[in-house]
């Protein structure tokens, strides 16, 4: 009964050694030589100027959230363009799957209208 199971525990086993070799070893074999720069805070490549936990602008997020819907819109239509060309081989929802289509793509448009008139994709 066990030694059905050896396989999987020689797999976990390997997948360990794989995972944890090379930490331990660059934690035993690398040179450890702190200077103070290298134990100075890091933030783009010069010395920080301001707090960490300064408030960010409110546009990072807005674009943040822009960019999730323009990635949605896409998510959404590739699986009806790939579908499309069946669609429209069925003579009785051909109409009605072009029409469907149609409406997503006019509340879409909607949206980014209503967004590109609000400001929210201007960057000053």
């Amino acid at each position: 009964m066990l030694t059905n199971y050896f396989p999987v525990l020689l797999f976990v086993l390997v997948g360990l050694l794989i995972g944890v070799l090379p930490v331990v070893l660059g934690w035993f074999i690398a040179p450890r030589c702190p200077d103070a720069e290298k134990l100075s805070a890091y933030e783009c490549g010069f010395p920080a100027f301001d707090d960490a936990r300064m408030k960010f602008d409110v546009r990072y997020y807005l674009m943040a959230i822009i960019f999730i819907l323009f990635d949605l819109e896409i998510a959404f239509l590739f699986p009806w363009g790939a579908v499309f060309k069946e669609v429209a081989a069925s003579g009785n929802i051909q109409l009605f799957g072009f029409i469907e289509a149609l409406v997503f793509l006019l509340i879409i448009l909607v949206g980014d209208a209503y967004a590109w008139a609000k400001g929210a994709l201007d960057w000053e």
